[in-house]
């Protein structure tokens, strides 16, 4: 009797040991899924300094919300959120925080800051809107080997080329016409943390553009450029966007490989 009694007993030890195991996977689960929301506060943030007329701030949190857009979707496949947050959608979560973030407020900077010539900044920023909803609606946006089709939507990177390189008002504008209709050609535009091919140096060099950024958007000011506050910094950052480019143009025009 006493032998089935343990046996019982350890028996019910084990099913509470898988019951909080599970109970932990649920947790994580939406631990993840609230990390991805936390991006949705970045853009307030985003658009609090956008309303006070401080770019570099805006930029600031515009990169914070890149980060944990970036690390978000290997902590959701890590824990497997959609099996153990089955009734919540992520991907929806994470493309309405981009939009925001990639989208929205960086066509609110072209128009509030000015970006573009006289008359032409809110066509410049519907024009941003409006060519994005195709990025986040088409069901083919990724290949085969995880490159974006067709350029992602990722207009914050866009203005923050503009604050860096100090580009003209005529210059913004014809980038962010070429752009927006690139949306719908399929040329390759990477994703450094899903690309297999070269991952690791990409996962460097995406590292070093990141610092680089800081220290040129930080280093900045209202009577100082990047390139003047620290002209180290925005050479090798250059080079490094070479990189980038480099490597979506030769994936664009070279026969599709298993990933």
């Amino acid at each position: 009797m006493s032998e089935t009694r343990a046996h019982a007993k350890t028996g019910k030890f084990g099913r509470r040991k898988i019951i909080d195991r599970l109970k932990a996977r649920v947790v994580a689960a939406w631990a993840v899924h609230a990390f991805t929301a936390s991006g949705a506060v970045m853009g307030l943030l985003a658009i609090s300094a956008l309303i006070a007329g401080d770019l570099r701030m805006v930029l600031l949190w515009l990169g914070a919300a890149l980060v944990i857009d970036g690390f978000d979707g290997p902590m959701a496949r890590k824990v497997r959120v959609t099996e153990f947050a089955p009734r919540f959608d992520g991907a929806v979560l994470d493309h309405i925080i981009d939009y925001l973030n990639y989208t929205v407020i960086p066509a609110l900077v072209v128009y509030r800051f000015g970006l573009v010539p006289t008359g032409f900044a809110i066509p410049a920023a519907a024009y941003i809107m409006t060519t994005s909803l195709y990025c986040f609606g088409n069901k083919d946006m990724k290949t085969s080997d995880n490159y974006f089709s067709g350029f992602p939507a990722v207009w914050n990177l866009v203005i923050l080329y503009f604050y860096l390189t100090s580009s003209g008002h005529w210059t913004n504008l014809a980038v962010i016409a070429a752009l927006g209709a690139l949306t719908f050609v399929p040329l390759k535009f990477i994703h450094p943390f899903r690309v297999t091919a070269l991952r690791s140096l990409t996962l460097v060099m995406t590292g070093a553009w990141g610092v680089l950024t800081v220290v040129l958007v930080l280093g900045s000011g209202p009577n100082l450029s990047p390139a003047e506050a620290s002209p180290w910094a925005y050479w090798a950052f250059l080079w490094a966007s070479l990189y980038f480019l480099g490597l979506c143009l030769w994936r664009s025009f070279r026969p599709p490989q298993t990933p």
